[in-house]
């Protein structure tokens, strides 16, 4: 889907000004065609993740046909993907071949294609965010046979390199797998949204308990549905 300034101005409830200089200086993702700016909704959804901006999701023709589909919290679904500890593997596909074997999924999906998909995304260009924190996940979403989106949060035993562009080795992940695209663009934006969060932040980066994160999640939902704020980010 090919957006135009105004609407990603919407998306990310900022001015054209400010996307021009995001243009210009954080790599916002865009392509000029006839003299004017397009964008890809997957590649920004990716981007405002990766620098930690928050998103409003809008209904898109890339959903038509999920329009009912009803979607879980960020806590429900980091509950069915599960936390992780003391993850084992040397390099990006050591680990993220031992990340696939961890997953909930079901039998049918093949685990080593899965393995594959989400090296081939990391060849393509990190998706470290900084900070020592990465989010595997591919960048074309892929429409898994599963019932419900999961994020696996995963700590590794030895951080590793990651090519992020801080520099920082990777010590935490989180894995998205979605049913859908709708379901996969929410997922990256509530991340970007929740990592943005300081005590949840904290939780990840001290590789809290289970329980702990998981309150510390359900603490910013309940933040979200008392103020009544979308996933926007301010200017």
């Amino acid at each position: 889907m090919k957006l135009t300034v105004e609407d990603v101005t919407r998306l990310f409830n900022v001015s054209e000004k400010t996307i021009y200089r995001w243009i210009k200086s954080s790599n916002l993702p865009a392509y000029r065609i006839n003299s004017q700016y397009r964008f890809n909704y997957t590649e920004l959804v990716e981007w405002a993740a990766a620098h930690r901006v928050n998103v409003v999701v809008p209904q898109t023709p890339s959903n038509a046909g999920h329009q009912d589909e009803t979607l879980p919290s960020f806590s429900e679904t980091l509950i069915a993907g599960g936390i992780y500890y003391r993850i084992g593997g040397h390099d990006k596909k050591t680990v993220l071949t031992e990340i696939v074997n961890l997953l909930k999924l079901p039998d049918r999906i093949d685990r080593n294609i899965l393995s594959q998909i989400l090296i081939a995304r990391e060849e393509m260009g990190s998706t470290a965010l900084g900070g020592g924190i990465a989010i595997p996940h591919v960048r074309d979403p892929i429409i898994f046979n599963v019932t419900q989106p999961l994020v696996a949060l995963c700590f590794l035993e030895t951080p590793i390199e990651f090519g992020a562009v801080d520099g920082e080795l990777v010590h935490s992940l989180f894995t998205l797998i979605s049913p859908t695209i709708k379901s996969h663009l929410h997922l990256l934006s509530q991340l970007s949204f929740f990592l943005r969060d300081p005590g949840f932040h904290a939780a990840v980066v001290q590789h809290a308990p289970r329980e702990k994160i998981l309150l510390e999640a359900q603490r910013v939902e309940a933040l979200l549905r008392r103020d009544s704020i979308g996933i926007a980010t301010p200017e």
